[in-house]
């Protein structure tokens, strides 16, 4: 059950391991040397993938506990998606960037995206230049193989795009693209890709700088997603995968008509998937069961998302079902924990077995400890866990008298709680109203301002 002994990770490897999970945040690199468990989410997940790379497409909701590591799940998915040749964007949903918006934020939520654009010759990100310039390059060899124009395959292989919402400029720019590394001149290059990345705010920049007319915003956000995606493909990838984390912050708007706005863009993104009209395009959401189930302000709220998102009937008792939209985390069992740590103190020895600083009985002692204080929760929920095992090893590297047996009972544990639960305000950039004590309710008066027009709208219909 411990990690082979031959398996060396690098120094910076390990740094940055040890750094990110002691920190409670998920490693950008280095997550097979801790993957355990979870084999049917990942070969679920894997399918979706094989179907992104045949042309199809399809939308996934991750759903887990605060503190259950939907994060890290998501970045392994990834990891596979880029090993099987797809392009992969990311970003984390926030008061700033939504899927639906008038003020700026699907733009945001787009020009994130494209900052995290990865390929697998460039996991970490920046790689817009890249997949646009392997089109340009692939011309290029069309062109020397038929003797046909450069500019001539690109405009033939760009029609198909042109028939798309939107598809003209987005052609028109990668042609300017073209036109720039024709010629050599560097800066129409990069407005071109300044254009892609969504990076104009005006359209009279846009006009002046590439002759086009449009530029990407709120109202044009998932028609360019499904553009894009068609694009990749041409660039000979397989599809484009897009991972939004964080869902949770729909949830959190108080403004009902706001969530019910971004919710109707989920259920097109989510119609689109089903009935395969978005070629080579794959979704996933990370999100908590409040964010689906609550019935106020959750997805389940809205009734179409709820009629689509509801789980098997018959996949009870035991049974699962791995093929509908919503995906559940299943807990790590202990089993599964035992080895998670065990491939962290291999990592903390940078694979050295004579390095260990804790046995397999110890290990097993920090176990029942995490059992005794905080139950079940330290597999269920292990980033607390996790942390606390990395700081234990880490007494111990600094400190070489001492020994695991006097540090394990001193460790305190708390149960993970979850922010998304606390009291929700009115918008992320406001404050909460105060709330009246019960015991001298105030009467209203002229003077007054009634905060009812503020609040979310659920209750304003509600008379006493």
């Amino acid at each position: 059950m411990t990690p082979s002994p031959h398996t060396v990770i690098r120094p910076r490897e390990r740094d940055a391991l040890l750094q990110s999970l002691r920190a409670g945040v998920v490693p950008r690199t280095g997550q097979q040397h801790v993957q355990v468990g979870r084999v049917n989410e990942v070969k679920a997940l894997l399918s979706d993938i094989n179907r992104i790379n045949d042309g199809g497409s399809g939308s996934r909701f991750i759903i887990g506990d605060y503190g259950s590591g939907k994060t890290f799940f998501l970045h392994v998915v990834r990891s596979i998606a880029l090993q099987q040749k797809l392009v992969t964007v990311h970003a984390d949903l926030s008061p700033d960037r939504r899927l639906h918006a008038t003020g700026g934020q699907a733009r945001s939520l787009y020009a994130e995206l494209m900052r995290n654009m990865s390929t697998r010759a460039k996991p970490d990100g920046g790689a817009m230049s890249s997949v646009v310039e392997r089109f340009v390059t692939q011309a290029l060899t069309t062109s020397r193989e038929t003797g046909e124009p450069v500019e001539a395959i690109i405009r033939q292989k760009l029609n198909e795009l042109s028939e798309l919402t939107g598809g003209y400029d987005f052609a028109e720019v990668i042609a300017k693209y073209w036109q720039g590394h024709d010629t050599g001149n560097e800066q129409l290059k990069s407005d071109a890709v300044r254009w892609l990345r969504g990076e104009f705010s005006t359209r009279t920049d846009a006009r002046t700088a590439l002759g086009v007319r449009t530029i990407i915003d709120d109202s044009n956000f998932y028609d360019q997603l499904k553009l894009l995606a068609h694009f990749v493909r041409l660039a000979g990838f397989g599809g484009l995968l897009i991972c939004l984390d964080e869902m949770v912050n729909l949830y959190k708007l108080a403004n009902s008509q706001a969530r019910n706005s971004n919710y109707e863009q989920i259920l097109r993104i989510l119609n689109d998937s089903t009935q395969g009209s978005a070629a080579g395009l794959g979704f996933i959401f990370g999100g908590t069961p409040d964010f689906l189930l609550d019935p106020r302000r959750g997805l389940y709220s809205y009734a179409a998302l709820q009629s689509r998102l509801e789980e098997n009937s018959y996949a009870v008792d035991g049974l699962v079902d791995y093929s509908g939209p919503v995906l559940r985390l299943a807990s790590l069992t202990p089993e599964d924990f035992y080895v998670l740590l065990t491939k962290l103190r291999h990592v903390q020895a940078a694979g050295d077995e004579a390095a260990y600083l804790i046995n397999d009985e110890g290990i097993g002692e920090y176990m029942s400890h995490c059992a005794q204080r905080i139950g079940d929760a330290y597999f269920r929920t292990p980033r607390n866990t996790i942390k606390g095992f990395l700081d234990l090893l880490a007494v111990l590297e600094q400190n070489p008298d001492s020994v695991w047996t006097d540090l394990i009972t001193g460790i305190n544990f708390e149960r993970e709680t979850n922010p998304d639960l606390a009291p929700l305000g009115l918008d992320a950039d406001q404050p909460l109203l105060p709330t009246p004590r019960r015991s001298a309710p105030a009467t209203p008066t002229p003077e007054m301002p009634q905060p009812t027009d503020a609040i979310d709208d659920d209750l304003s219909a509600f008379k006493l």
